[in-house]
C-alpha cells in the first residue's frame, strides 16, 4: 500500500494539472451530493406523538371520555411543527410550485376554468345526498349537462360539475351529468336510483328519469371562470342599484368580457351582467352575494355572444374580476398589549393556516402561533416570529393538547375538522409542505398506515382536553366555517372582542382563500383508509361527539361519519 502512494505521489509531481483537474471534479462531485441531499430531504416532523395503540389497544374509542383523555395525554403534548425555539429556528417544510398544465374546454358556451390545473381533486370532492325525480321539460339541476354513453363516472361528473363552480352534480341513465346550485324536486326511493355507471359498473348513475345527486364540497374552491373573471352566481337587482354598485355604461354589444374589461379598468371586484347595462362595484349590506338565484333567471343572450348569458334589468350575472378588495387587507399588530391570550387551537391539518387568514383579514390585525414556521412568515403571517406571549398578535395559533399548555390560554377558538380529511391534510404537509401533496409512494408505502396509527388518537384527545381544560372554549367546525363563512367568521370575530364592520367580513368573503390553501384538484385513485383504521377512527369520533353533547354544543357534523 505504501508503495503504491509512493508512485502515485511521484507521478503527479510530474503532472501536477492532472493532479489539480482531479482535485476540482472530486470537490464539484461532493458539492453536487451536498445540494442534492439539501433539496430532496423530506420535511421532518419533529416530536411526533407516540401512538398509545399498545397501551390501550383498538378498544379504546369506546371507553368514557375522561380514560380517553388520559390515556392518551402524552400523545398530544407535542404539534407537527415542534415547539418554538425563537425566530433563528428554520422550517424544513418546502413549498413545490404548481406546476399544472392550464386546460382549455374549447368552445364559445364553455369558456371556463382556463387556468384550471390538470391535477384531479381529492377524495373529500363530494357527499351523497340521495336519490331524486327527474323531468325531461324541467329539470332538477338546471346548469351544465353532458352525456357520455361509454366512460360516464361518478368522478367525471363530479368534476366537471365542480370546476364550473356548480354546488350540486346529478347522474342519470348511467350516462348523463347534470349540474346546479339548486336541487328543484322531490326525493325519490334509493331503489329507483338502480342503473350502472357506464364508466365504472361498480357505482350508481341514477336511473330513468331518476338523479343520483351529490353536494361538491370544492365546488367554490374551483369557481366558474371566464377569461379572469370568476363567475359568482345569478342575484335578485338589489334596491338602491346605484349605491350598491355605482359605476355601469349601457353596452349595445354586450359580452361577459366586456363587462369584467370594463369593471377592471374601473378598479372594482364585482362586474354585474344586467341585460345591455354593465354595472361595478364591491359586495356590501346592500348587495352580499348570500341569496342566490336559479340561474335561467338570468338566461337571457348576450347580444355579442350567441354562448352566453348577460342577465336582464331585474336579475343579474355576477362576476368578480381580478382587481382585489382592499378594504380587508390592511394588518397591523395590536397597538397596545392584549389583555388576555386566545388561542386558534386545532388539531393539525384541521385548517389552522385558514383560519388565521380569515381573522387577519377580518379583524386588521397579524395572528400569533405557539410555534415559528419560517414559510409561513414568507408568505405574510408577519406574527409568525414573534413570542407567542408578546401580547402583540390578536390570537395564538397552537396545536398543544396538554394541561399545562392549555391552562396558559384565557380563551380559545377550538377549530374541528373530519378525522378523515384532517389526517389526510396533515400528510400531504408532512410530506408536500403547507400547500403541497404527499407522494403516492407515500401513501402507498409504510408511512400512511403509521401516521394513521399515531395520530388518529391524537384527533380525539385534542378536542378532549381543551373541553375538559379550556377557560372559555368557543367550538368551530371547519365544514360550518367553508359552508357559512360570514356567520362563524362573526361568531369567531366576537370571541376576539373586535368590532369587525359587514363590509369588512363580505371582503373577506371575496378573498377566503389566500396563498394559504390547498387548491383541492388532486385526487387519490384508491381509499387509503382500510376496514380497520375507519373502524377505529368511528370509535373516536362517537366519543368526541359525546363530549360535546355533554356539555350542551352540538354534535359532530352528520358528514363526519361515512354514508
Amino acid at each position: 500500500m505504501a508503495k503504491l502512494l509512493l508512485k502515485l505521489q511521484r507521478y503527479f509531481r510530474r503532472k501536477p494539472v492532472r493532479f489539480f483537474t482531479l482535485l476540482a471534479l472530486y470537490l464539484a462531485a461532493g458539492s453536487l451530493v451536498f445540494l442534492h441531499s439539501g433539496f430532496s430531504g423530506e420535511p421532518r416532523v419533529p416530536g411526533s406523538p407516540r401512538s398509545p395503540a399498545a397501551a390501550e389497544g383498538p378498544g379504546l374509542p369506546y371507553l368514557g371520555v375522561m380514560q380517553l383523555s388520559r390515556g392518551f395525554k402524552a400523545a398530544a403534548t407535542m404539534p407537527a411543527g415542534g415547539r418554538r425555539h425563537g425566530p433563528w429556528f428554520k422550517s424544513t417544510s418546502k413549498e413545490p410550485s404548481d406546476r399544472g398544465k392550464s386546460r382549455d374546454n374549447g368552445g364559445a358556451r364553455s369558456r371556463v376554468l382556463r387556468g384550471r390545473s390538470g391535477r384531479e381533486k381529492e377524495e373529500d370532492r363530494a357527499r351523497y345526498i340521495g336519490c331524486y325525480e327527474d323531468n325531461t321539460r324541467q329539470r332538477t339541476l338546471r346548469g351544465m349537462s353532458f352525456f357520455d354513453y361509454k366512460k360516464m363516472t361518478v368522478f367525471r361528473c363530479q368534476d366537471n360539475c365542480a370546476e364550473r363552480g356548480y354546488l350540486y352534480a346529478g347522474l342519470e341513465f348511467g350516462a348523463e351529468c347534470y349540474c346546479g346550485h339548486k336541487i328543484q324536486a322531490s326525493n325519490a326511493s334509493e331503489s329507483e336510483c338502480n342503473m350502472e355507471c357506464k364508466g365504472e359498473r361498480s357505482n350508481t348513475c341514477g336511473g330513468i328519469n331518476r338523479l343520483s345527486i351529490y353536494r361538491l364540497e370544492l365546488a367554490q374552491e374551483s369557481a366558474r371562470r371566464y377569461g379572469s373573471a370568476i363567475f359568482r352566481g345569478c342575484f335578485r337587482r338589489p334596491e338602491n342599484i346605484s349605491i350598491a354598485l355605482p359605476a355601469s355604461q349601457l353596452m349595445l354589444n354586450m359580452s361577459v368580457d366586456k363587462c369584467v374589461d370594463f369593471c377592471t379598468e374601473k378598479e372594482f371586484p364585482l362586474a354585474a351582467l344586467a341585460g345591455t347595462t354593465c354595472r361595478c362595484g364591491f359586495p356590501s349590506t346592500l348587495f352580499p352575494l348570500h341569496e342566490r338565484e336559479d340561474e335561467q333567471l338570468c338566461a337571457h343572450k348576450c347580444a355579442a355572444e350567441e354562448f352566453e348569458s348577460c342577465g336582464s334589468a331585474d336579475f343579474l350575472l355576477v362576476y368578480q374580476t381580478q382587481v382585489q378588495d382592499n378594504r380587508c387587507m390592511d394588518r397591523r399588530f395590536l397597538p397596545s398589549r392584549a389583555k388576555q391570550l386566545v388561542a386558534l387551537a386545532s388539531f393539525p391539518g384541521a385548517g389552522n393556516t385558514w383560519a388565521r387568514h380569515l381573522i387577519e383579514l377580518a379583524t386588521g390585525f397579524y395572528t400569533g402561533s405557539y410555534y415559528f414556521d419560517g414559510s409561513l412568515y414568507n408568505k405574510g403571517f408577519k406574527g409568525e416570529r414573534d413570542h407567542w406571549r408578546s401580547g402583540r398578535t390578536i390570537c395564538i395559533k397552537t396545536h398543544e393538547s396538554g394541561q399545562k399548555e392549555i391552562e396558559s390560554f384565557d380563551s380559545a377558538i377550538l377549530l374541528i375538522r373530519n378525522p378523515y380529511k384532517a389526517l389526510m391534510a396533515e400528510f400531504n404537509r408532512k410530506y408536500g409542505g403547507h400547500i403541497g401533496f404527499a407522494a403516492h409512494a407515500h401513501w402507498k408505502g409504510k408511512e400512511w398506515p403509521e401516521f394513521v396509527a399515531n395520530y388518529a388518537p391524537w384527533w380525539a384527545t385534542h378536542t378532549l382536553d381543551w373541553l375538559r381544560y379550556g377557560k372559555k372554549v368557543l367550538v368551530v367546525h371547519f365544514e360550518d366555517l367553508k359552508r357559512d363563512l360570514f356567520v362563524q367568521l362573526q361568531r369567531m370575530v366576537a370571541l376576539l372582542g373586535v368590532t369587525a364592520c359587514e363590509d369588512r367580513l363580505l371582503c373577506v368573503e371575496g378573498q377566503k382563500d389566500g396563498n394559504f390553501k390547498r387548491s383541492g384538484l388532486r385526487k387519490l385513485e384508491y381509499d387509503p383508509y382500510t376496514p380497520e383504521m375507519r373502524k377505529t377512527i368511528g370509535g373516536y369520533i362517537r366519543t368526541v361527539d359525546a363530549a360535546l353533547k355533554l356539555r350542551n354544543l352540538s354534535g359532530v357534523p352528520e358528514d363526519y361519519y361515512p354514508r
